[in-house]
């Protein structure tokens, strides 16, 4: 097994690794670590101390990459970073700091001391990962005993973004190290699944965006913008005051994200949104890295105006402090990290300098973005030479403001906590410890989870301020409320107008001084949301609710839905019923009606035509019983068509598609009956063939009967199984019912449909065969047409009934039986009407059999 098994890594793999024995486990001794640990690639860390213990330290030394090629042929070389952060030096130093602090303390770990390894993170996930690995290893294979013992490295302060610290908590967390940052605010570290060991000396998010809620609907900001960076903290955060302004005036007039690899088109996009929107409050979760770039093109723009709320991770950032941001930005307020006090603070930052650390690459660009010169030659930049004893002076903010330590008080905190814990650790007393059989941790053996043991329980103070751990590794939740003025040099300072305190009971956590703030532009007064010229302040532009769903208040940011039944009526103010619809004696039942009832008439003409005629050879030649049963079943063909119109009931749900089966399967057992005789008759080969006397009156009924009573039963067993009823279909059109007749069981209907089907097919065959058989009048001629027509009619049917809703279903089922009784009626039955009425003296034995 290696490492890479372990952390799977984006891309090609060129981060710090170890490999060793498949079989050696992390207890289990090796006689030669150098000989199974291999380094597979090396990343020096920025500052390094020994010590009996040793902690790990990961800062945003750049907010800048430079991505290489990735193509995974080749090993790529590094990332570059650049865009060197003076404000995260500093949280270094103040590391060290506190490091040597503990170190020369009599009270805190007497007779032992403190080590550290420092690496930069570049303000970038994939960079943080390659530090997390480098922290895991030693500085070479001998220094490397993480393969057979206890990790050397006890703990890891750090990261400070949230996307950052997941990837490095995800690391960690199979060596089981506790890792404690001090500026990772997002809430989705609370679960204690995914991050059992993440501790924090910052409050959750979850505080914050309460605090930001309670401060837009105290000052009536009732539309506003939202802009987040492209990483947990700013999706986690906005998702979180989304929720907390569910139940306010406040709403959202926009969000937009910035892009983590900072991208000034997409910038500019965003930066125009803000100019052309209504809403003159700017809500902002982002961190320093991309707010840089984003603000000078926002300077850029000139656009002025706009109140911003800056979130706890960039509303105390020093690079904003110059007097060129205060005509764009001067009035923005925010909730920064509690302030503290780090008595030594100023004096150490001034002890760095080129001179002190000569081949430390970090201290030589701090001299260049403090001095805009190079301390030495061998720098790359084109900036003049200096000296590199320059004096660290109060202007040089960025990295030298110790007047009110925010970030850099939680990471000498996050120190503390850890010498603490370690402290406590030590002083356990054997047979009384907390882990198995009441043992200690071994003083010169500790393993990190032993300390994260302690690490939960510590409880301390420092300059007066009580730190602790809650089950989650969230601290006490404690905000000062920012708000950015002009100095007296023109630059902006970050003045305390206010504090949160989450320790406070609901709805009184937030104290300001409203007198002590300077609003954007300069102003005294509190800015207006969004106005409209003629128009009241309002929340937004109202719209209606969508359909379905009603609102019978003023100004409501919700709707709720109307019950199954009720639908919402055209103000969506109020539920009325639903509209019930079916297929009634409106137009398109009308039309159907009289369609049916003019079809039963022509049937009855024809019945009548033929009685009267019943005599001549016509009649007579085409087995006139079997034609008065065939005209018989089409009249009531026609008129079950009737049963699909109106209102659906139980009664007539069952008597429709009984009725039609039964009808249709008459019609077409005489068509049947009829095509057997004809072929019967004209095969005949020789006089006296005795095959008619098989198909005379009784057996043509009987055929009759029984393929009738073949659906009969059918039906029967339907109807007593399961019959078809009445349905009310909310699904297809969700502002009506529509009342529809459900078949019951599809089973059965289809074995109704298809049974006729069968019958018609059988009719077809035997009729083609008799197609061609001798006379001027040839009824198998016309039976295959009717056939051929009477199939198409049913075919057409199945797809257009399955894709029709409600109401037109049945209507394309009446439409189908009309189709096809008329389809019948005139194949079968005009030809020869057309002869008795119109050509009588065809209407002879001799002319009709021809030859």
């Amino acid at each position: 097994m290696t490492l890479l098994t372990l952390f799977p890594l984006l891309y090609c793999v060129f981060v710090l690794t170890i490999t060793y024995n498949p079989v050696t486990s992390f207890t289990s001794p090796t006689p030669s670590p150098a000989k199974v640990c291999t380094l597979q690639n090396s990343f020096q860390p920025a500052f390094v101390a020994r010590g009996d213990y040793v902690i790990g330290g990961i800062f945003p030394l750049h907010y800048n990459q430079e991505m290489p090629d990735l193509n995974c042929t080749y090993r790529p070389p590094p990332v570059n970073c650049n865009g060197f952060d003076p404000r995260a030096f500093r949280w270094v130093q103040t590391m060290r700091l506190a490091v040597e602090e503990i170190n020369q303390s009599t009270e805190l770990l007497p007779n032992y001391t403190l080590g550290y390894k420092i690496f930069d993170s570049c303000a970038y996930p994939l960079t943080g990962q390659r530090a997390a690995m480098a922290v895991l290893n030693g500085l070479n294979e001998d220094d490397t005993p993480l393969c057979s013992g206890a990790s050397p490295l006890l703990a890891v302060i750090g990261e400070s973004g949230s996307a950052q610290s997941i990837v490095v908590s995800r690391i960690l967390q199979p060596f089981r190290i506790p890792m404690i940052s001090y500026f990772s605010s997002c809430a989705c570290f609370s679960d204690r699944r995914k991050y059992p060991t993440f501790f924090r000396v910052i409050p959750n998010d979850d505080y914050q965006v309460t605090a930001i809620a309670q401060l837009l609907v105290r000052f009536n900001w009732t539309w506003v913008g939202l802009v987040r960076g492209d990483h947990e903290y700013g999706r986690f955060a906005v998702q979180g005051l989304l929720r907390e302004l569910q139940d306010t005036k406040v709403c959202v007039a926009y969000q937009e994200m910035i892009p983590l690899l900072y991208n000034r088109q997409r910038a500019l996009e965003i930066i125009e949104v803000m100019r052309s929107s209504l809403a003159k409050v700017v809500v902002v979760f982002s961190a320093e890295g991309e707010m840089t770039p984003f603000l000078r093109d926002y300077m850029i723009q000139n656009i002025t105006g706009i109140q911003w709320v800056a979130s706890e991770a960039w509303v105390t950032a020093s690079v904003f402090t110059g007097s060129e941001y205060y005509p764009y930005m001067g009035g923005t307020i925010g909730f920064g990290i509690r302030k503290g006090h780090i008595s030594r603070l100023s004096d150490y930052l001034q002890t760095v300098n080129p001179q002190m650390y000569p081949n430390n690459l970090l201290v030589k660009e701090l001299w260049e973005a403090l001095y805009g010169c190079k301390p030495s030659l061998s720098s790359s930049t084109q900036l003049p030479l200096c000296t590199g004893q320059e004096s660290l002076l109060e202007q040089h903010s960025a990295y030298m403001n110790t007047s009110s330590p925010r970030v850099a008080y939680n990471v000498y905190k996050a120190v503390y906590a850890i010498a603490h814990s370690l402290h406590n650790l030590l002083l356990c007393q054997p047979g009384s410890g907390p882990f198995q059989n009441n043992s200690c941790a071994q003083s010169n053996n500790i393993h990190p989870w032993q300390l994260q043991y302690y690490l939960q329980e510590v409880t301390f103070n420092i300059a007066g301020e009580e730190v602790n751990f809650d089950l989650k590794g969230d601290s006490i939740p404690y905000y000062d409320i920012i708000n950015w003025q002009r100095g007296t040099g023109g630059n902006i300072e970050f003045v305390n107008v206010g504090l949160f305190d989450g320790t406070k009971p609901a709805g009184e956590e937030l104290v300001i001084q409203e007198d002590r703030i300077i609003w954007a532009g300069h102003q005294s007064e509190v800015p207006v949301s969004a106005v409209r010229r003629g128009e009241p302040v309002c929340c937004f532009d109202c719209v209606p609710c969508d359909s379905g769903k009603i609102s019978n208040q003023t100004n409501s940011i919700e709707c709720t839905f109307c019950p199954e039944d009720f639908w919402s009526n055209k103000d969506r103010t109020a539920c009325i019923p639903k509209e019930v619809e079916f297929l009634a004696y409106d137009s398109l039942g009308i039309a159907l009606t009289v369609i049916s009832v003019v079809g039963a008439c022509l049937t009855m003409a024809v019945f009548a035509v033929f009685f009267h005629h019943r005599n001549t050879a016509i009649v007579r030649v085409n087995n006139s019983e079997l034609s008065f049963f065939i005209l018989f079943a089409l009249t009531l063909c026609f008129l079950c068509s009737l049963m699909f119109i109106g209102e659906p009931t139980p009664w007539s749900c069952m008597l429709r598609h009984t009725a039609f089966s039964i009808t249709f399967s008459l019609c077409i057992s005489c068509i049947l009956g009829k095509t057997l005789v004809v072929l019967a008759a004209f095969t005949a080969t020789r006089p006296g063939d005795n095959i008619m006397k098989w198909l005379g009156p009784k057996q043509q009924r009987f055929i009759i009967f029984s393929c009738t009573l073949v659906q009969v039963v059918i039906c029967a067993a339907w109807l007593i199984d399961a019959p078809p009823f009445p349905s009310r279909n909310t699904q297809y059109e969700r502002s009506k019912i529509i009342l529809e007749c459900s078949v019951g069981s599809s089973l059965a209907f289809w074995c109704v449909l298809g049974y006729i089907g069968l019958q018609a097919c059988l009719s077809f065959v035997l009729a083609f065969l008799a197609r061609k058989l001798p006379g001027n009048f040839n009824e198998a001629k016309f039976i295959t047409f009717s056939m051929l027509i009477f199939s198409a009619v049913w075919l057409a049917f199945i797809p257009a009934y399955i894709s029709s809703p409600g109401n037109y279903a049945d209507a394309v089922e009446s439409f189908a039986i009309l189709a096809s009784s008329f389809g019948l009626l005139f194949c079968l039955f005009a030809p020869k009407c057309y002869i008795i009425l119109l050509k009588p003296e065809k209407n002879t034995k001799q002319h009709l059999m021809g030859k």
